[in-house]
């Protein structure tokens, strides 16, 4: 395979856990929710929970006003989120706190707004200084992140960009090239949300960016069920499933019962993972 893309920062928490997997002949799973839905007191429990039912890696989701790419669960729970209160440093808080009772691979998933407001180089240090390790910025090309990719990168930390359907050989090259970590394949285009059934161009699409990149491959947007994730066990390195995650929240009564239905969601999913590596493409 010429001429790919190989960003990765092999000591990141991120890059350990996906060789691990790799070696195992094991497809990941990354979880999604928003940090501070209902309280960042609750996230802190549901993070445990996912990680000890068997999430490889887990995404936090800052809440913003204006989540333009979210779907209406999503949406509602950064809704939920904010009249908590929660903000950008509180959810920094909540990263130090869970460094201290787990390695699970944290991932901040954000608009840029809340980083810019507080500044990239004072989020990067004390994102550093928290334990995150890595960052995904929803609505930033890597054309307009060079500055803000260099200040992550330069901290250690991981900065992970979304490729997208309609994205040409080219830019899929390039958006590879400002990745580490994982490059995170939005599997359809639209906003967030459960699907029914995967978009027929997907395999299409993730052998599309396997020609340009060997980093490992993350495919969300509509990932909810677990032959979804069994059926990318021939495409993806990881599975990213969030609305589904996210609802299982909004439906339960108490902070308990949520950690509960995760950690079974979970361990569902994770299981279909495990039944569809036998399907994985030989890598390059």
């Amino acid at each position: 395979m010429a001429h790919l893309a190989t960003t990765m920062t092999n000591s990141s928490r991120i890059s350990l856990r996906f060789a691990d997997l790799r070696r195992s002949g094991e497809m990941g799973l990354v979880a999604y929710i928003t940090a501070g839905d209902p309280s960042l007191a609750a996230t802190e429990q549901f993070v445990l929970a996912l990680a000890n039912a068997g999430a490889d890696v887990i995404e936090l989701g800052v809440p913003f006003s204006d989540p333009v790419a979210d779907g209406p669960v999503i949406q509602r729970a950064s809704e939920r989120a904010l009249r908590s209160g929660t903000t950008l440093a509180g959810v920094l808080s909540l990263v130090k706190s869970l460094r201290a009772k787990t390695e699970v691979p944290l991932v901040l998933f954000s608009y840029f707004n809340p980083v810019l407001q507080m500044g990239v180089e004072k989020f990067a240090d004390a994102a550093k200084g928290a334990g995150a390790d890595g960052v995904l910025i929803t609505d930033l090309t890597p054309e307009e992140g060079e500055e803000y990719r260099n200040t992550i990168q330069s901290r250690g930390l991981d900065a992970i960009f979304l490729a997208a359907p309609t994205s040409t050989e080219a830019r899929l090259a390039l958006i590879a090239k400002a990745s580490s970590g994982f490059l995170y394949l939005i599997s359809r285009t639209g906003v967030t949300g459960a699907k029914d059934q995967l978009a027929e161009e997907l395999p299409a699409l993730a052998r599309r960016v396997r020609r340009v990149t060997d980093l490992p491959i993350a495919i969300g947007f509509g990932i909810s069920l677990p032959g979804h994730v069994s059926m990318l066990g021939g495409l993806a390195d990881a599975a990213v499933v969030g609305s589904a995650l996210v609802e299982e929240i909004e439906r339960a009564g108490t902070v308990e019962a949520a950690a509960e239905a995760l950690a079974a969601r979970v361990r569902l999913l994770k299981g279909a993972a495990v039944a569809g590596m036998s399907r994985r493409e030989p890598r390059a």
